[in-house]
């Protein structure tokens, strides 16, 4: 018996340590990366990118963008936000931010329900349990959304991104951030054909070449002013509120990035929690949400 329990704790104490240096190996190879002359360019978005909740280094580069441009009413909209542990809106409600989640599946959507009780409760966030399509994009997010303009709209569903982006009216982002396919460099032009019940398999038959979405938003009004270090999302920043604040030109030539998935899910203290939130939100009675 006790040999069984050495064994287990050698077993335990192995991974604990390839782990570590999983991580370790990581942050070297992203040290690496981040000194070539590319990031040296302070109003390229990157070298300001970390992780706080978002899958990569999105929460650095929002944060960022917004230090820009400023905020007006701190309102966002996300879809595809999974559990709820690991999006790109989280880390603002620590700011003072508010607003909408949108998320199909069931069982993600009865953890943030229970995980996020009392932030639910205040307001500061709403969550819709809905399968997105063309048909109802706009009605969903008008269902908890009375402001026409909102700061950020955050896309992410792994396949109809910019059919869904296309359809909506009913809100005005001041930024936009949305996964791109990476695999496609620029000049491709890609976009996945609209599939109303799509299901992403892990393929790349997925969203829309990072030039596609240039092209495409800037007719609506957007210009393209970065990409994070993994090349999984663009940041799309509205054309009067771009000014020389970014690095142009604003095209996917300059702004793509390939890729880099190895890079993914980096660790950011220890692992995340729903009270965190929702203790800060008891903790701190003088926080106004408005």
């Amino acid at each position: 018996m006790m040999k069984f329990y050495y064994l287990k704790s050698r077993i335990k104490h192995l991974i604990i340590a390839f782990i570590n240096y999983f991580h370790l190996a990581r942050e070297a190879r992203l040290d690496t990366i981040l000194q070539h002359n590319r990031y040296q360019n302070q109003k390229r978005l990157i070298p300001f990118g970390y992780k706080i909740y978002s899958q990569d280094d999105d929460d650095g580069i929002i944060r960022e963008i917004f230090n820009r441009i400023g905020t007006t009413n701190k309102v966002f909209v996300e879809f595809g936000v999974g559990d709820g542990l690991s999006n790109n809106t989280l880390a603002l409600m620590f700011d003072g931010w508010k607003g909408t989640w949108i998320e199909a599946s069931a069982k993600q959507v009865k953890r943030i329900k229970q995980g996020f009780k009392k932030t639910l409760s205040t307001g500061q966030l709403s969550i819709i349990e809905a399968f997105i399509s063309r048909n109802n994009i706009n009605d969903l997010i008008s269902s908890q959304v009375q402001q026409k303009e909102i700061d950020l709209l955050s896309v992410d569903i792994d396949g109809n991104d910019y059919h869904i982006l296309e359809q909506i009216s009913c809100v005005i982002p001041r930024v936009i951030v949305i996964e791109y396919n990476a695999k496609f460099p620029p000049p491709v032009l890609y976009c996945m054909g609209y599939k109303e019940t799509h299901i992403w398999n892990g393929s790349d038959n997925f969203g829309a070449s990072l030039k596609f979405l240039e092209l495409e938003l800037e007719k609506k009004g957007y210009l393209l002013v970065g990409c994070n270090l993994t090349g999984v999302n663009a940041f799309f920043v509205r054309k009067d509120l771009v000014n020389d604040k970014f690095l142009s030109p604003y095209t996917a030539e300059n702004h793509y990035e390939t890729a880099k998935y190895y890079l993914a899910h980096s660790k950011s203290g220890h692992f995340a929690s729903y009270e965190t939130l929702d203790d800060r939100l008891q903790q701190s009675p003088s926080v106004e949400i408005k």
